[in-house]
């Protein structure tokens, strides 16, 4: 039986999606990690929120907040340095409570969590030569695999 997502959320019930794609990695990897989520109450959220919205006329998307002003949201995925929006009020259907790695559920509240969220959405600039490094990293470990 397939469900309506949005219809769920709505009938305010706490549902778990497996988020598809790449824009969340780290946070999220397909096939592994798991996002628990409620209806948003758009007065509540704030900067480094993930939020699930759907894009006008298009999919839904599970982002991060990286600034609200005048009940509109812009968004990024931790994965990506673009920022997207304005993302209105009525595009916004949920917001992650917790996320489930490896079969432990892990609040949005955990202290690891947040602190980790936001230093994650203050690198935002800088994500290019982060994953350029990493990429020339895992190049060398593999060069000198070879080498042997």
């Amino acid at each position: 039986m397939k469900y309506d997502i949005e219809q769920l959320l709505e009938a305010r019930e706490v549902i778990q999606i497996y988020p598809e794609g790449y824009s969340m990695y780290p946070m999220f990897v397909p096939g592994r990690d798991a996002a628990v989520i409620k209806k948003a109450d758009v007065k509540k959220i704030r900067r480094a929120d993930v939020v699930l919205y759907r894009r006008k006329g298009s999919i839904l998307v599970l982002h991060r907040v990286v600034k609200c002003r005048d009940g509109q949201f812009y968004m990024v995925g931790d994965n990506q340095m673009e920022i997207e929006g304005p993302v209105q009020e009525d595009q916004i259907k949920g917001i992650l409570t917790a996320f489930v790695r490896n079969g432990h559920r892990i609040s949005v509240k955990n202290p690891f969590y947040v602190i980790l969220s936001g230093m994650w959405l203050l690198l935002r600039p800088v994500r290019g030569i982060f994953w350029s490094f990493t990429a020339w990293v895992r190049k060398l470990h593999i060069n000198k695999f070879i080498q042997k």
